[in-house]
């Protein structure tokens, strides 16, 4: 049975060094962050905007390059939970590209922005219930670790934008630049987990 570890408040130490730890802190940033677009106004709202955008987007790409190829394989069910996390990934980044389009003074905005923390909300409880808690069990501190460093990988290389109908990597080649900068961090990622 793999050597079990539980994180406790405050512990850098198990955010560093264990992938749960580390993606359940960002899906509090990425709340806090929505609780940020939404409270302010003008450039800080762009601006707060921004920054959701982009951890949503590392977010994502770690979860594709680690999370789910993980659930693939050790879970019980690996292929469907999997599969069923992607569709509401995508179904978030259709949204959030709509969102893109818009200045976020304009008054369709904010029920869009509802919309997407509503999927983003409901994504992450699925992540944590169904992938989450499965990896805690089937790996040992060596595995979350290795996990860990991968995620830290793609939060240095956070491409700025998410594209939907990407969400396996594969289309990726023939896009322009930020394209690029997608391929890049899921470089940094295979690299972080020794797939170079």
């Amino acid at each position: 049975m793999p050597e079990q570890h539980t994180p406790q408040a405050g512990d850098d130490m198990a955010q560093d060094n264990d992938v749960v730890a580390l993606l359940m802190r960002q899906h509090g940033d990425i709340r806090n962050l929505f609780d940020e677009v939404e409270q302010s106004k003008g450039d800080e709202r762009r601006e707060a905007f921004r920054r959701l955008v982009r951890l949503l987007a590392v977010h994502e790409t770690a979860e594709e390059e680690v999370v789910h190829p993980f659930a693939r394989r050790a879970l019980p069910g690996g292929e469907h939970v999997v599969e069923d996390r992607l569709a509401e990934e995508r179904a978030a980044k259709e949204t959030l590209s709509a969102l893109d389009e818009l200045d976020t003074d304009d008054p369709k905005f904010m029920p869009q922005l509802m919309k997407l923390r509503k999927d983003v909300q409901e994504h992450a409880r699925a992540e944590e219930r169904y992938e989450f808690t499965h990896i805690r069990r089937s790996t040992d501190l060596t595995g979350l670790a290795a996990m860990a460093k991968a995620v830290k990988a793609a939060e240095a290389m956070a491409p700025t934008r998410p594209r939907p109908g990407v969400e396996s990597g594969a289309a990726d080649l023939a896009l322009g630049p930020v394209a690029a900068l997608m391929d890049r961090t899921k470089d940094a990622v295979r690299k972080a987990m020794g797939k170079d």
